[in-house]
């Protein structure tokens, strides 16, 4: 249902919770249901449409956005400031709030969701502006991980780029992903980041996409 854009997952549950949801004119009463493409899917009696062909965008996330669908405080989504012409779209992960750069996204939760998972093994790069002092020796020593408030991070590449004033640019590169995984390690070493820009998500780069704008991945880069 949500390939085929009728809702998102977490609304297809609950339609089917609802038991709008039926498969070959069978009422489901879980989502713990596998179809395959000769079933026919219907909600309120109206049959859904095949899922759609994978496709994947390069988006420029502006800061100041919530990745999100619906935010319950109010603020500015991803999602409003989409081009209408695009289906609807997951994104591959999340930026914060405060965060810009590169953020995937896709008509396709299944890959959206092997995409995201560590063992994947895609690696995300990110340049970091952060206030206070650092060397590249104190750097040098997340390359074996770090433990944070009991929360353990694997290791991450961090290489100083150059000082401006009281801040460092610093180029990170990490495959977890872990939530505020950036900033909270640059944090463990004194650093107050104050701007963060994801530049590459595995083979996918930022480039010279303008802040703002989306484009389609060409099908021979899917996964």
């Amino acid at each position: 249902m949500a390939r085929a854009g009728v809702c998102s997952r977490r609304d297809a549950e609950k339609l089917i919770d609802a038991g709008r949801v039926s498969v070959n004119g069978r009422v489901l009463a879980s989502p713990a249901f596998n179809v395959t493409a000769q079933d026919v899917i219907a909600v309120d009696g109206r049959r859904v449409r095949a899922a759609a062909p994978t496709r994947v965008w390069r988006y420029h996330k502006p800061p100041g956005l919530v990745t999100t669908h619906r935010d319950p405080q109010g603020r500015k989504t991803v999602f409003e400031t989409l081009p209408l012409s695009l289906p609807r779209v997951i994104s591959v992960g999340r930026l914060d709030l405060n965060s810009e750069g590169l953020l995937l996204l896709t008509n396709d939760g299944a890959l959206a969701r092997r995409l995201e998972l560590p063992s994947t093994g895609l690696v995300r790069r990110y340049r970091a502006r952060a206030f206070g002092a650092v060397a590249q020796a104190d750097l040098d020593a997340l390359r074996e991980g770090v433990e944070i408030a009991g929360v353990r991070y694997g290791p991450i590449d961090a290489q100083l780029d150059r000082k401006q004033g009281g801040n460092a640019w610093i180029n990170i590169s990490i495959s977890e992903g872990k939530n505020r995984e950036v900033r909270r390690v640059l944090e463990s070493l004194g650093l107050k980041v104050n701007r963060l820009i994801r530049t590459a998500y595995g083979p996918f780069a930022l480039g010279t996409l303008k802040i703002g704008d989306v484009e389609e991945v060409p099908k021979k880069l899917i996964i």
